[in-house]
């Protein structure tokens, strides 16, 4: 099923951000989305993933059918690596965590408590998750960062088969990952500045 998005409209604490955008992603499709810090990308892939509602504009497609993966790595800390997959996977009525573990490279660190990973290790085992949740469509924020090259190459190949798959994928990143996708630049759709006094919420869009 396709994603659809017609004349949306976000905003971030009741200031708007975005107007006016739309876009199609269909399964086996990739979209990346760029515009400069503050644009709105967040709050766009908030919006999109259910997280808070839209002023207005219509969404369809989406109805638990998004895995969504922000700036936190979601994990916990005193759990060990297989652990955490484990209970993301059963809070999406899924059991294996093999490809998820091989995919990252985790299978060597799968009794290593989350929270005496490195930087990078958490985020490889944050982005694992999406593996566990038998979603088809993934909504990433920044997902690379924290990770070297060799873990972007692991990212990048993990999206490829997921849209090989029959998934699709909506990612902000300012960085080339490699992949046959088409680019939407959110900057065209940036709303009107709102000049009052308090009104700047940049550091959260």
């Amino acid at each position: 099923m396709t994603l659809t998005v017609e004349d949306l409209s976000v905003a971030r604490g009741g200031i708007p951000v975005l107007t006016g955008l739309g876009f199609d992603l269909a399964p086996g499709q990739a979209l990346i989305l760029r515009g400069p810090n503050g644009s709105g990308k967040t709050t766009l892939l908030r919006t999109l993933a259910g997280l808070q509602p839209p002023l207005s504009g219509r969404i369809a497609g989406a109805e638990e059918r998004i895995a969504y993966a922000a700036h936190s790595d979601g994990l916990k800390s005193m759990l060990t690596v297989s652990e955490n997959l484990s209970f993301w996977a059963a809070v999406f009525g899924q059991r294996d965590i093999a490809a998820a573990l091989a995919s990252f490279d985790l299978d060597a660190l799968h009794d290593r408590l989350a929270g005496t990973l490195s930087a990078g290790q958490k985020r490889r085992l944050g982005l694992a998750r999406l593996l566990v949740t038998g979603r088809p469509i993934w909504m990433l924020d920044e997902p690379t960062v924290s990770l070297d090259t060799r873990a972007v190459a692991m990212f990048a190949e993990a999206v490829r088969v997921h849209l090989g798959q029959g998934g699709s994928a909506l990612i902000a990143t300012h960085i080339d990952l490699g992949l046959d996708a088409s680019v939407l630049d959110v900057t065209p759709y940036r709303a009107a500045a709102d000049t009052r006094a308090g009104a700047s919420d940049e550091a959260f869009l």
